[in-house]
């Protein structure tokens, strides 16, 4: 069943809010997926929540660019160093993918012809797990950061004060959390970032940074199995029956998105980056709850 646009409205919401925040955007619209009688593994909900990333993307850019602009476009040396550390982070990630990707169709699904991975997006127990899971890095983070509270909050001053090492498990992190709705991006690369000494705004700004970065490819990817997708009709996942709509949730999650994160750099900066995964914990069990209760 194709979304309405008060269902698009909603989703983009909820989208753009928590995409930004470390809270796992994917997990919150399945969930709202879920309680409006939605398929999150139907090829247009998964283009539409491309669509929403979209729009948080475009909010990232909006939000960032003016630090962006100082840190990375400096000088040609920061520029070169900035680049070099987020294409090895992009290329960690996208080896910890496919390698996730193949043991998943290999091991969960055996094989089985047409198998994909966006058929694990529906498990709402799963979800439930990786969102425990992030809680726990978070927490971890946030208890480390508080525990040396006088840490500088300047943003970066050029490429090089991310260094190779950390950037590279960054992206390891960020590899690890494609394959799996609940376990949150940003709160994932974020929070190894800050366990391994990283300053909370340089950390900040590189996660989003690699999410600029990966997102047209994803995006291109759930265009590809859209277009390749079984047609339904006039109502079905074709690709010209939804554009506009994923245009209008576009604009809704890049709206959220701008205040998410004001939100999310205030909290940061403030010490408060625990309570999200305390947050996270509570999210776990509300959608274990859905589960239970056969959604």
């Amino acid at each position: 069943m194709a979304p309405t646009l008060f269902q698009i409205l909603i989703l983009g919401l909820v989208q753009g809010a928590a995409e930004l925040l470390p809270v796992s955007s994917s997990a919150h619209v399945i969930a709202a997926e879920k309680l409006m009688k939605l398929d999150p593994s139907s090829p247009q909900m998964t283009f539409l929540l491309i669509m929403l990333h979209t729009g948080t993307m475009f909010a990232v850019i909006s939000y960032f660019w003016d630090s962006w602009r100082k840190a990375f476009f400096s000088s040609a040396a920061a520029f070169t160093n900035a680049v070099m550390r987020v294409f090895v982070a992009t290329l960690v990630s996208g080896v910890v993918f496919v390698a996730f990707n193949y043991a998943i169709k290999k091991f969960v699904f055996h094989g089985r012809t047409g198998a994909e991975i966006e058929d694990l997006f529906s498990n709402l127990y799963l979800i439930s797990a990786s969102l425990a899971a992030v809680g726990v890095l978070i927490l971890l983070a946030g208890l480390r950061a508080r525990s040396t509270p006088n840490e500088p909050p300047a943003p970066v001053s050029d490429g090089r004060m991310m260094p190779m090492r950390e950037a590279s498990w960054i992206g390891f992190a960020q590899g690890i959390c494609l394959p799996f709705r609940g376990f949150s991006r940003s709160g994932a690369t974020i929070s190894t970032g800050m366990l391994l000494g990283v300053p909370r705004r340089i950390a900040e700004e590189f996660s989003f940074a690699l999410a600029v970065v990966i997102t047209p490819p994803v995006i291109l990817r759930e265009l590809m199995r859209l277009m390749h997708a079984p047609s339904e009709g006039a109502g079905g996942p074709g690709l010209g029956s939804q554009v506009l709509p994923g245009l209008f949730g576009m604009l809704c999650s890049f709206a959220a998105g701008l205040g998410a994160l004001r939100w999310l750099s205030g909290w940061l900066e403030r010490g408060r980056w625990h309570l999200f995964g305390i947050y996270c914990f509570a999210a776990a069990a509300g959608v274990a709850a859905l589960a239970a209760n056969g959604y």
